[in-house]
Order: structure tokens, then sequence, then C-alpha cells
């Protein structure tokens, strides 16, 4: 209750204090400007201090608390920015192709990227599967050529005593063989010299006379054919003269013979080049009894 009593008091007290304060702050105000009415003379001068009129520079100095240090703040209006310009709808419509053809782009690369992975890795496996077929058919090309070889004919050369005649030899050809031979050539040639070094390095043979008929014989495996026949009685007519005849029964000289066969595999193409058997043989002649024997190098004596 005493706060209520407190509170309307000073309330009452401001309220002649007022309109003294208002027009003292207004310098318009018709107040200040008429000069003041008299009192009446048996009216005592009453005296306030909320009464004195405030002065311009008294409202201008005076605050809550003391002088006033600062100046009153201002507000000051500045030129409001422009408003942005429009987006115009065909502008939105190229920046979203941009950006979608961005994105596309942006996806084929790492789809481009993924796919050359990829084929990076199926190529190796397509290398690697590559090596491994070719180890394989090269493993399997030897294999058919070892079967084929082991199949192929092969005809050896052998000198034989005749049956029919005394100190006659005869040189056969023979198929060793697992299929049939193709005897296409035969080469016969004899030489006289001291020893097997006196022969030429490389066998020479003479050339083919084209108006013989080419030989064609077919040997099937185990059969033999006959290539050379030499004898005792043949010697005479090889020397040609007496001194020749001499030095071969003193063994001063020796008579050889050597040739070549050449035949081919009934099952291999015909393209493929003829298989060769090379041979050479040295004449003994004794006083009673001759001998024909496998002689000479490596060269006269090739197997293809």
């Amino acid at each position: 209750m005493v706060l209520k009593h407190l509170a309307a008091f000073v309330m009452l007290l401001a309220i002649p204090q007022a309109p003294v304060q208002a027009s003292a702050q207004n310098p318009n105000h018709p107040a200040q400007s008429a000069p003041a009415a008299k009192q009446p003379a048996s009216s005592a001068p009453v005296t306030s201090p909320s009464a004195t009129p405030m002065t311009s520079q008294t409202a201008a100095t005076d605050c809550l608390n003391g002088p006033c240090n600062e100046q009153p703040s201002h507000i000051t209006i500045a030129t409001p920015a422009p408003a942005p310009a429009p987006w115009p709808v065909q502008d939105r419509i190229l920046w979203g192709a941009d950006v979608l053809l961005a994105l596309v782009g942006y996806a084929g690369i790492m789809l481009a990227l993924s796919l050359l992975k990829k084929i990076e890795r199926q190529w190796k496996y397509v290398e690697t599967a590559a090596t491994a077929a070719g180890e394989s058919a090269q493993a399997a090309l030897l294999q058919s050529q070892f079967i084929r070889h082991s199949e192929r004919p092969w005809v050896l050369v052998t000198v034989a005593p005749s049956p029919s005649v005394e100190n006659g030899f005869t040189v056969i050809a023979t198929n060793r063989g697992r299929s049939p031979a193709w005897v296409v050539g035969i080469s016969n040639e004899l030489k006289i010299a001291v020893d097997g070094s006196q022969l030429p390095g490389i066998p020479e043979y003479s050339p083919v006379d084209s108006e013989l008929p080419p030989v064609s014989v077919i040997l099937l495996p185990g059969e033999t054919t006959s290539i050379k026949f030499f004898c005792r009685d043949d010697v005479k007519e090889v020397c040609g003269s007496e001194e020749t005849l001499h030095k071969i029964e003193d063994w001063g000289e020796r008579i050889f013979l050597y040739g070549k066969v050449l035949y081919r595999d009934l099952m291999a193409p015909t393209d493929e080049p003829a298989h060769e058997t090379g041979w050479c043989c040295r004449y003994i002649h004794g006083r009673q009894k001759s001998g024909l024997v496998m002689a000479g190098t490596q060269e006269y004596n090739v197997h293809t």
C-alpha cells in the first residue's frame, strides 16, 4: 500500500512539470514569444525549481547523469542498391543444358576409362591364352613331326655279295621305314684315288642324261632294290691301262664307288623336297679274292 501511495504522489508531482519542459524544449512555443502575464498583487510569486525555464544550451548539455560529451546519433539514408536484373528463361535453359552436357561428358569419360581397363584386362587374358595356345600348338607340331618321322620311310644302302657271280657285289637300297618310299633318282660314280682323303670334299656327280628314263621305284617297308653291281672282272675295264691295274693290285691306288638315292614319302605333300641317302664303298683287290666295304666321309654318307 505504501508503494502504491508513493507512486501516485510521484505521478502528481510530474503532471505540472510536463508542460514547462515541453515548452522549454520547443523554441517555437507561444509562451516564449509572448510577454509574461502579470501576476496579481495580492498573490505572492511562487518559485519552484522545476518551474525554471530551460534554455537551448541547458537542453543541449544536460543528460540523465550529467553533461553530454557525445553528439546525438543521426540516421543517413543512402541510395538503395539497384535491383538485380531478371534472369531470362533462355539463359536458364542454356545453363541447364551446359550443366547436363558436362555431367554427360563426365559420365562418358568415366565409362570410357572403365571400358579401357576392362579391355586391357581382357587383352592380357587373350595374350596369355594366345601364348598358351601357341605353346600347345608348337608342342603338338613337334609331336606330329616326331610321329611323322617315326612313320616315314628310311632308305638305307648296304653291300651284299652276289650269290651267282664269284667276287661280285651288289649295292642295294632297303626301305627300313614304316611307310612306302618312292625312289625318284639314283646316281652312281667311280673314282680311283690313293685313299679316301684324296676324294673331293663334296661328292661330284655327272649331269643326268635327259634321254634316259627317270627312275620310279616304290619300295614298301622291308623291300630292297639293286642300285649298283661291281665284280672283279670290271677292274681291268675301270683301270684302262696295265699300269693303273698294277697299282690297284699292289694297293698303291684304290677304287671308290659312291652315289646317292633320292626318294619321296608317299604320305607327305607333293611340294615337300625329296629325301636323300648317300653312300660310298671302297673296293679291295686281292690275289684271289676281292671285297667291297663301306667307306668315305660324312659328306658321302648323308641321310636326310
